[in-house]
């Protein structure tokens, strides 16, 4: 009989687990979070371990290092995220021109032109993934636009003229190559192919032009450490060894809301005092 019971009960553990691989399978993120509905899992480090919660977004202000805008979401990304929170920090301040600073982990192209085309500058590091520069061959940053007559110039001098045009996940690309990669003395640097192919974004001018800004101010990302990391390392000093408290989307964003509140109060309190505070209130 207990033989019986222990075989009925493993059955009855299969099925509740093929009913939850088959609820799984239907969910658009493949993720099922069973004390948190809303949650999801949030990477901590390039290992791809994390924690199961929330990707809070931030804008601080580089001057009083006051929280401008912020939103709770459960996108474990921060990629496409950058224009939106950018946007409405920029209608928040009811200013026409902003200039906002991330880190790499934001950098999109088309969320960096999305900014552009709203008239908010940005200081976004490109990220370090280039597959041939860890083949130990030459990467893209080697090779030289030449905007007055669309061409790229290689590191051997040689130069890769534009062939044709591909659309790529809705994305206009133009392709570039140089006839003289066959018997190129470089060819070992430079690809494994017949041709080393040079793929250049439509709107790839506002990269470049990103990328300079970077050259010519390299510590405008000191400055993005000092002050966005500085309110989240306060609440968090504050909420101590604890997590959030409340459970789903909309209460955890509640949560979050009078976390904010209170220490953008507490910081106007620190740089005015509470009687200017309280006169500004009332006015």
């Amino acid at each position: 009989m207990r033989l019986e019971t222990v075989i009925s009960d493993f059955k009855e553990k299969i099925t509740k687990l093929n009913d939850r691989l088959q609820e799984l399978q239907n969910t658009k993120d493949q993720q099922i979070s069973l004390i948190d509905p809303d949650a999801r899992s949030m990477s901590t480090n390039r290992s791809g371990k994390g924690n199961v919660g929330y990707n809070v977004q931030s804008s601080v202000d580089t001057k009083h290092h006051l929280i401008v805008a912020h939103e709770v979401t459960n996108i474990p990304s921060d990629r496409g995220l950058l224009s939106k929170m950018a946007k409405v920090s920029k209608d928040i301040l009811h200013t026409d021109k902003l200039t906002v600073v991330a880190d790499r982990g934001y950098f999109k192209s088309e969320e960096i032109k999305l900014c552009h085309d709203a008239g908010i500058v940005t200081y976004v590091p490109k990220p370090r993934t280039s597959g041939n520069k860890a083949k130990g061959l030459f990467d893209k940053a080697d090779f030289i636009y030449h905007p007055e007559d669309d061409s790229y110039e290689c590191p051997a001098g040689q130069k890769a003229i534009y062939r044709f045009t591909t659309i790529e996940k809705g994305m206009s690309n133009k392709r570039y190559w140089s006839s003289a990669c066959v018997g190129c003395p470089e060819k070992e640097k430079c690809t494994t192919g017949v041709n080393r192919r040079i793929t250049r974004w439509e709107h790839e001018s506002i990269l470049d032009e990103m990328s300079e800004r970077l050259n010519l101010n390299p510590n405008v990302i000191t400055i993005r450490k000092s002050t966005v990391e500085h309110p989240f390392g306060t609440i968090k000093a504050w909420m101590g060894s604890t997590h959030f408290l409340m459970k789903t989307l909309p209460r955890v964003s509640a949560e979050m809301s009078l976390h904010v509140l209170a220490y953008n109060l507490t910081r106007v309190m620190n740089m005015i005092g509470s009687k200017q505070l309280i006169k500004a209130i009332q006015a």
